[in-house]
């Protein structure tokens, strides 16, 4: 299951590289969304895969009798999934208002955007 998911992170974070080098805007932010992503599944993948093992010890429990899945990754994970929805909500505000402004999202020529104002 691990080989699976590690190709599927390969193909997602390829995708994401592919699009961060193309000209516009809009695909840049595609990029980033597409390797956050794969950065959360390469943090879920390094904890291990473990099915039917809950993250919580019961408060009745004084020992570890069963075995449980680490908890740190699922919280690493849920704070970059916080922090990059509010990057990704900056991006795409970034965006709207350079098309505004110019009209395209061409990134080689944002250099009149000093004209713009």
């Amino acid at each position: 299951m691990e080989t699976l998911l590690a190709f599927i992170i390969g193909i997602i974070m390829a995708a994401g590289i592919y699009c961060l080098l193309r000209r516009s805007i809009v695909r840049l932010a595609i990029g980033i969304i597409l390797i956050s992503q794969a950065a959360n599944l390469i943090i879920f993948s390094s904890a291990g895969l473990d099915r039917g093992k809950p993250p919580i010890i019961s408060a009745e429990e004084t020992a570890l009798e069963t075995a449980y899945a680490d908890p740190l990754p699922q919280a690493l994970v849920l704070t970059a999934i916080v922090i990059g929805f509010g990057f990704i909500s900056f991006v795409l505000a970034l965006i709207y208002r350079t098309n505004a402004l110019l009209g395209h999202d061409d990134i080689n020529n944002f250099n009149q955007t000093d004209k713009a104002s």
